[in-house]
């Protein structure tokens, strides 16, 4: 029994990131088709149906719903949306900032999460499963106000070819004014693009000068997946 319990607890943890795997794959085939906006909603509401399914786990009597509903979060999670879309909508004089606003709410989310599953807070047996569920509410918020924002200007520009809905997203994002040099911007980055080829993961780890760099990273993540961060 004990070492099926020890079995199930690990699967729970791990399965996490198997979903994230997956996630992170489709990554950029589904931002290329659909935009970041869409993408966004739809892990929102990913996320919203993995919250549910793990808060009635208790009521149904049922793990497996856990180990969905953490390999939802997994996939929703891990598709690298957010930071780009904040950046990609900031004013250019804003956009380092927002970049960094991602990593800052990441990191105090979760030490929220870790607060909050304290025993005397919502760890305890009768409201663990409002915990688990509590990660549907970020996404709740982000499904309504979404709608109200335009698509990323670049991917107007660049994927679909929109210029004059790239436009109408720069003039709702930053209001009326000149905004030729952002727009002229993207067109360069969109020239730069075309003559660069867009490696393989497998291509990408057979590339020698970008060895050492996939060397770095890989050990930094490594190192950070053996502190126990996953456990928590």
């Amino acid at each position: 029994q004990q070492d099926n319990l020890l079995f199930l607890w690990s699967i729970t943890v791990s399965i996490f990131g198997i979903g994230g795997l997956l996630g992170s794959s489709g990554s950029r085939y589904l931002i290329v088709k659909f935009g970041k906006k869409k993408c966004l909603l739809c892990n929102n509401v990913l996320m919203i149906v993995a919250a549910s399914v793990m808060g009635c786990s208790k009521i149904s009597q049922s793990f497996e719903m856990i180990l969905i509903g953490r390999f939802m979060c997994g996939v929703s999670l891990c598709v690298p949306l957010h930071h780009q879309y904040v950046g990609e909508i900031s004013p250019k004089k804003l956009r380092g900032f927002a970049n960094s606003t991602s990593s800052f709410f990441w990191s105090f989310g979760k030490a929220i999460g870790q607060i909050s599953g304290q025993r005397e807070l919502l760890g305890s047996q009768a409201l663990w499963p409002m915990l688990m569920a509590s990660c549907g509410l970020p996404a709740l918020v982000q499904l309504v106000t979404l709608p109200f924002f335009p698509e990323s200007p670049p991917y107007l520009l660049m994927q679909k070819g929109d210029q004059e809905g790239c436009k109408k997203a720069i003039r709702q994002l930053w209001g009326e004014g000149q905004h030729q040099a952002e727009i002229d911007d993207i067109m360069k980055e969109k020239a730069t693009m075309k003559n660069t080829k867009i490696l393989s993961v497998l291509e990408l780890v057979k590339e020698p000068a970008f060895r050492w760099q996939l060397y770095m990273i890989f050990t930094l993540t490594a190192t950070i997946q053996l502190c126990g961060i996953n456990a928590v």
